[in-house]
């Protein structure tokens, strides 16, 4: 028979867990999303969560305390690999703005409230909406319900005492700027050579003014190969998808001591 009412200790753990997740997690996370709902969001997946989740009633006593503070640095620290993979969007269009000259020009990015690139923040939205027509939202949760398999509620109080949990997130660190590279490759390496011609242009014309024709000539040949190799950077993003999934799992793994 299943029972009605959840057991406050085992659901006060879920919830605290699933609530951290929220607050690092892309998507889930943004300011566009007003508070009440996300609460009552987090209420409802932790509700449900519960029944399957297999955990026997826990005491609530000061090892209690430790449990719960474990629980929020586990959903802290799955949401923030996950937002960390994903920064590499806007990490590659800060590299494509520099290069514009469009790096004077941030706006502010009405989902987190801080300042973003402006080929970043446009590439970012373009691929939230590739990441909900993929059902990546779905795989996203399903990260957070199928954690209780590498990290159970009665496991370790502190798993996070091996150095390969720093060394993992070093290591995923690393590759979110090389994948930015890969992105921005293309644009940067023509504005370049955009930039070499109008040096060679600059000193056989000397009366020629090139910072007048420079400008407008770079934002216009930016757009042209963006338009050119947009789906290759699509492409990446769709396997940077696919990092971020199997970053949350082998994080998971890793603190759970798997």
């Amino acid at each position: 028979m299943i029972e009605l009412m959840p057991n406050p200790s085992v659901f006060l753990l879920i919830l605290v867990r699933v609530s951290a997740f929220f607050v690092t997690m892309p998507l889930f996370s943004y300011r566009t999303i007003p508070a009440q709902h996300r609460a009552a969001f987090s209420l409802l997946l932790a509700w449900t969560m519960y029944y399957s989740v297999d955990a026997v009633p826990i005491e609530i006593n000061g090892e209690y305390i430790l449990l719960v503070i474990r629980e929020a640095m586990i959903g802290l620290l799955i949401g923030l690999a996950a937002f960390i993979v994903l920064s590499a969007i806007q990490i590659a269009g800060g590299f494509i703005d520099f290069q514009m000259g469009f790096a004077i020009a941030n706006v502010i990015d009405p989902q987190t409230g801080v300042q973003s690139p402006l080929m970043g923040q446009y590439l970012y939205m373009f691929s939230l909406l590739m990441l909900l027509a993929l059902n990546g939202h779905h795989l996203i949760l399903d990260g957070i319900f199928y954690s209780y398999e590498l990290l159970p509620i009665d496991g370790p109080v502190f798993p996070f005492g091996n150095q390969e949990t720093a060394y993992y997130m070093a290591k995923t660190f690393s590759s979110v700027f090389l994948i930015a590279f890969q992105m921005s490759m293309p644009v940067v390496a023509v504005l370049f050579l955009t930039d070499v011609m109008l040096g060679i242009v600059a000193r056989t014309v000397p009366q020629l003014n090139i910072f007048v024709i420079g400008f407008p000539l770079k934002i216009g040949v930016a757009f042209a190969v963006m338009f050119i190799v947009m789906g290759v950077i699509f492409t990446l993003v769709r396997n940077l998808f696919g990092m971020m999934l199997y970053t949350m799992r082998d994080l998971m793994a890793i603190l759970g001591g798997s």
